[in-house]
């Protein structure tokens, strides 16, 4: 079930990037669509990744969303690399030391 999960969460971050970076195939219209995207995107972090983590990648990719020329930067899916292979690694180490 945790692999279901992981491996959802990983297209919907991939789909969420997707959207964000959306912007730039529709010249002037993008900047008035991250106004709209910033908040929603802020807001699906927040259910995507529970706790610490999701909040703050909530605010990061707000603020992200929001800052032209920044929508290249796949903040759903550094989170979800964070979360299932960085932060697991870290967690491997810390046990075995």
């Amino acid at each position: 079930m945790e692999n279901t999960n992981k491996y959802t969460k990983l297209l919907l971050s991939l789909l969420f990037d997707a959207i964000g970076m959306l912007s730039f195939v529709i010249p002037g219209v993008g900047e008035f669509s991250d106004v709209i995207w910033a908040p929603i995107s802020g807001w699906l972090m927040t259910r995507l990744y529970k706790g610490r983590i999701g909040r703050t990648a909530g605010v990061i990719t707000f603020v992200e969303e929001l800052m032209p020329g920044m929508d290249v930067v796949p903040t759903f899916t550094i989170t979800w690399l964070y979360t299932y292979v960085f932060k697991k690694e870290q967690l491997k180490q810390a046990v075995h030391n």
